[in-house]
């Protein structure tokens, strides 16, 4: 059971694809450097996106107020208009009727 094991490969190959596999892993190790810096930098703009959205919304909600109030006081307009003319209207009537019986007082 103890019997001596013979490797039959060269130990300059073995060394060789040994030195390229440290090559690739050094190789693979650079781009995950790369990939962790650009994902960083793209971590931070995307903090940077989302309190540009936020600040978005923060003016999205003041117009939408702000439209609000603008569409509640065209509601009063309407209504404003609708009683000046009325009185002019009622002005109108009154005078009329009022009129004659003033130009026909002795």
């Amino acid at each position: 059971m103890n019997e001596p094991i013979t490797v039959t490969y060269d130990l300059v190959e073995v060394l060789k694809e040994l030195k390229q596999d440290i090559k690739d892993v050094n190789t693979k190790l650079e781009k995950l450097n790369t990939i962790e810096v650009e994902l960083a930098e793209i971590k931070t703009e995307v903090r940077n996106l989302k309190e540009d959205v936020r600040d978005i919304k923060t003016v999205q909600n003041t117009l939408v107020k702000e439209v609000s109030d603008l569409k509640g006081f065209r509601s009063l307009i309407l209504p404003l208009i609708v009683g000046g003319i009325s009185a002019v209207i009622g002005g109108i009537v009154t005078a009329v009727f009022r009129l004659p019986s003033l130009l026909l007082k002795p």
